[in-house]
């Protein structure tokens, strides 16, 4: 019995996360298509989830996630918790700045966005809050991977540094060198090395014992001084440190 409720909440999972920010939405047809389960399968699944709230029928007859699923991510302490202490330092950074201001943790082999402020104007990311960005070639991402140990950075390494813009840290030789650096200095700055066109800085955020457990960032056109923001986000960093359990 323990073995079936396992592979029925493996499944159940396989199909909540199918959904993606590029597809909000899905079909059963697609469902199918993502997760290589039957459709029979597939369809009473959705039905399940829908009865709990997981999942959504739209108009459309498509499935999208449900606000259950919402209502109990906010009872995350490694989310929630941590958001409710960085948010006013996170706030006092984005007035000081105006731009992109974002806060993320390390979830497996990626960084996982769990706040971001930005103004209208602000140049364009692909982070988003609830988004995942690459460690290697992230600021956030980079400074986690930077206290996040040897074993962690095989793993990094043995997945591949895809290059996302030509300044993307793509060998191994650039990437030791870039964490010693980090682990040197307690920031870092990356000039297009997700986004074309953007200069990010970013620091991390430590429990009193010394343990990295989130990043925080700013990211601002490639053209704007670092200098100024340095500090900046070093002292948002240091502020959140401080009221982290």
């Amino acid at each position: 019995m323990s073995g079936d409720n396992r592979s029925m909440l493996g499944r159940a999972f396989l199909i909540l996360g199918s959904f993606t920010s590029e597809r909000p939405q899905l079909s059963q047809s697609e469902l199918s298509r993502c997760t290589g389960l039957p459709l029979p399968t597939v369809h009473r699944l959705c039905r399940q989830l829908v009865d709990n709230g997981a999942l959504e029928r739209v108009d459309n007859g498509h499935y999208e996630i449900g606000v259950r699923l919402w209502e109990l991510g906010a009872l995350a302490p490694r989310a929630h918790g941590l958001r409710q202490v960085a948010l006013p330092y996170l706030e006092d950074l984005y007035e000081a700045t105006r731009e992109n201001v974002q806060l993320v943790v390390r979830e497996d082999l990626e960084a996982l966005c769990i706040e971001r402020l930005s103004a209208r104007g602000a140049v364009t990311v692909v982070g988003r809050a609830g988004g995942r960005l690459p460690l290697h070639a992230s600021s956030g991402g980079l400074v986690l991977l930077a206290f996040g140990g040897v074993d962690l950075l095989g793993e990094v390494l043995m997945a591949g540094l895809e290059r996302f813009t030509p300044s993307t840290i793509t060998t191994e030789h650039r990437l030791r060198s870039t964490l010693d650096d980090i682990r040197r200095t307690g920031w870092v700055t990356c000039r297009e090395h997700l986004n074309i066109g953007t200069l990010a800085v970013a620091a991390p955020v430590s429990r009193s014992t010394g343990e990295v457990v989130a990043a925080v960032s700013v990211v601002v056109p490639r053209q704007k001084d670092p200098g100024p923001l340095i500090p900046a986000v070093r002292a948002a960093a240091w502020g959140i440190s401080r009221g982290v359990v």
